[in-house]
């Protein structure tokens, strides 16, 4: 995590640095300075251990973002079609057939419990 304000020659040099850093030195994804400066954003008080143990945490998800951009991309599929069925108007009760089981109804309406 590299501070955006840095001229383009540092930011040149950064780019090689983290290249370096990929290609197999033993150097940490994020040092324990980026990890502070994290926790400062978030408003997280971390103790020393703590930081150690993030550093190599968040290293590992960053590894994982990488291995990402290793996968393939896929042909896109057929276009979606509509597996629902299409809507068929059918006969269904009538007014008095629906309330005929109810316990109370009223000017052929349902009566519930009032509701304050």
């Amino acid at each position: 995590m590299s501070d955006t304000s840095e001229s383009t020659d540092d930011a040149g040099e950064d780019a090689a640095a983290d290249a370096d850093a990929s290609a197999g030195s033993d150097a940490p994804a994020v040092d324990a300075e980026e990890v502070r400066h994290v926790a400062e954003l978030a408003r997280v008080r971390l103790a020393a251990d703590e930081v150690e143990t993030f550093a190599a945490q968040f290293g590992d998800i960053l590894d994982y973002f990488a291995a990402l951009d290793e996968v393939p991309e896929t042909e896109r599929e057929e276009e979606l079609v509509n597996v629902m069925r299409a809507d068929e108007v059918e006969s269904g009760l009538t007014q008095s057939e629906a309330l005929s089981n109810a316990e109370e109804t009223e000017d052929g309406y349902f009566v519930g419990p009032k509701v304050s």
